[in-house]
């Protein structure tokens, strides 16, 4: 659990105001839980700090102990993405997010978290998670995260998405959908740029893997970059320009932002014709099918001679 200054974390605040609050009205961790519903350990742990809970948790926990909705607007103060435990090159990385005042970041394969929906990023959890409970806590913490970018006056955020984050599935069509839309109203905002590499452009250099150039207050700049299993940071000026230097190059050689909303328009329109329902795409396959056969039929009837008019001869 992360300590700022030395001072408990605002989770830890959060699950001493909620232990006051159940102590004075006389409940225990487990009779709490009974009423909420749920597990007594995971009321213990919010108290201890060390879960995160979600914002109906507080507000059912406020209607219970009558506390007149502190506990919901505590909640809704604290940025949960930093009580998350992560190894310890991720939390890094998370605390840079909560300051950075300019991001500028090339993605690969998937949408970074920064522009996840909560479908999308509940699905990627999914995958390596087996715990409902944690991927929900993950995904909580991922959308506090997004929040001082999406909000009037934010850090600028410039990324240029390689055409795979578009293309790779993730959680299905639907989800796809409802993900190419939130680019596409993310873009919109003053302070952040999507932009894209096409895949049908092998001429753009592209970077080995995705990385994230970030500026902090102070003057302070760091290149970010991840491997399989850890984080890589680098502080060195003269490889920050160097990759700044690349990425401008980048920018310049990819889709303008314009170009690239209209491609996660198509891209968008292709998962809405691929989620069609059964019915749906059977009437649109029986309506081709007859095409193909009134075509069928009219290269295969017998054709008569037609009874021309003879070119008329002219007068000697």
């Amino acid at each position: 659990m992360s300590r700022r200054n030395g001072g408990a974390s605002s989770a830890a605040v959060f699950g001493e105001v909620l232990r006051h609050f159940r102590e004075a009205a006389l409940l225990t961790q487990e009779g709490l839980a009974r009423q909420i519903p749920c597990d007594r350990s995971h009321v213990a742990r919010v108290e201890g700090g060390t879960r995160v809970p979600q914002d109906t948790f507080a507000k059912t926990c406020d209607e219970l102990l009558c506390t007149g909705g502190v506990l919901l607007r505590l909640w809704a103060k604290i940025d949960w993405y930093p009580q998350v435990e992560h190894p310890d090159w991720f939390e890094r990385r998370a605390r840079m997010d909560a300051e950075a005042v300019a991001v500028r970041a090339y993605q690969t394969q998937v949408i970074p978290g920064l522009l996840q929906t909560p479908a999308y990023a509940t699905a990627l959890f999914g995958r390596r998670l087996s715990d409902s409970q944690d991927v929900a806590e993950r995904v909580r913490a991922r959308l506090s995260r997004q929040q001082r970018f999406l909000v009037e006056g934010g850090p600028f955020y410039l990324v240029v998405l390689d055409e795979s984050c578009l293309r790779h599935m993730v959680g299905g069509p639907e989800i796809m959908r409802y993900q190419c839309e939130h680019l596409l109203a993310v873009g919109r905002l003053p302070n952040i740029r999507v932009q894209i590499a096409p895949s049908n452009r092998p001429e753009i250099d592209r970077p080995d893997t995705s990385l994230s150039l970030i500026e902090l207050p102070g003057g302070e700049r760091w290149v970010y970059s991840e491997s399989l299993d850890r984080g890589h940071f680098s502080d060195d000026p003269a490889v920050f320009t160097q990759h700044m230097r690349s990425y401008d190059v980048l920018r310049a050689d990819a889709l303008s932002a314009p170009q690239s909303a209209a491609l996660i328009s198509d891209v968008r329109e292709g998962y809405e014709a691929h989620d069609q329902p059964p019915a749906a795409r059977g009437d649109l396959d029986q309506e081709q099918s007859q095409r193909r056969q009134r075509r069928g039929l009219h290269r295969s009837s017998p054709r008569f001679p037609r009874n021309r008019p003879r070119p008329r001869q002219q007068e000697p």
